[in-house]
């Protein structure tokens, strides 16, 4: 049965607190680490550019904090950047911090049939990460001309190795849906690797988020849906996050749900 509670908690879990706005300053980057330390416990990770990793990475070790992640994107958003540069950025963000690097497949290239270059460039981050950060491929689903081309694009994501299939940048008129979410969820389980799913762009409410948490149960089980393998990239769902969860009566109680695996 559906708990807001339960999905809220949920969602905070699994949630890398996002921002990206080409206007983000220190002081911005500071203050939405302040928000992950809440009362209810704190995101899987922080997801900022990458020139704010090291902002991030101390902010949240002052707070205790180490246990969130910080996450960056490179060849963000059109995907366009050459290799070397791409692998040189991703250096960069590993030595200042980065734990997570949210990397975007060339999707104008892919459109056009270029699968090599993907490739070539996908690999090259995931020699670049591999033992040393978790690896997210964003798709760009929006994008993609159909739900075939979304299960191609996943199908080389699957190939490259990497950690997480990642829906979207937030950068372009169509992100996350839920349709776009089956199809990539249909193949991973399809495939039967060892591979997350983050959605990004659009969710906004735990209802939301819920949405796709049904949906990810529904295909891949109802033990699937964990930080370790589902995460939701959000800037604005904390706030409806916390105002569900500071509408429980009992905080107590709330956390003794939560050990109890009910939440």
């Amino acid at each position: 049965m559906y708990s807001p509670q339960a999905s809220a908690l949920l969602a905070l879990q699994c949630m890398d607190l996002t921002s990206l706005q080409n206007s983000d300053t220190p002081a911005q980057i500071k203050a939405l680490c302040d928000k992950a330390a809440s009362e209810f416990g704190s995101p899987a990770a922080l997801c900022v550019y990458p020139e704010l990793v090291a902002t991030a990475r101390q902010r949240l070790d002052s707070l205790n904090l180490q246990q969130v992640q910080v996450a960056t994107v490179v060849n963000f958003p059109v995907g366009e950047d050459s290799t070397a540069s791409v692998v040189a950025a991703t250096e960069r963000a590993l030595a200042v911090g980065a734990s997570e690097i949210d990397v975007v497949m060339p999707y104008l290239r892919f459109n056009a049939g270029d699968v090599q270059h993907c490739w070539q460039l996908l690999s090259a981050v995931r020699t670049a990460t591999r033992d040393r950060a978790v690896l997210k491929v964003i798709i760009e689903s929006g994008e993609l001309a159909s739900a075939t081309a979304i299960r191609a694009a996943s199908n080389l994501v699957l190939e490259v190795g990497a950690d997480f299939i990642k829906t979207s940048t937030g950068k372009v008129a169509v992100n996350a849906t839920l349709e776009a979410a089956e199809a990539i969820l249909s193949t991973i389980r399809d495939s039967g690797r060892d591979i997350g799913f983050k959605v990004a762009g659009g969710v906004r409410t735990v209802a939301e988020a819920e949405d796709y948490f049904k949906l990810a149960r529904a295909l891949m089980g109802n033990d699937w849906v964990t930080p370790e393998r589902f995460r939701i990239g959000a800037s604005s769902l904390l706030q409806d996050v916390l105002r569900v969860l500071g509408n429980v009566n009992d905080q107590a109680e709330l956390v003794a749900d939560d050990k109890k695996g009910l939440y």
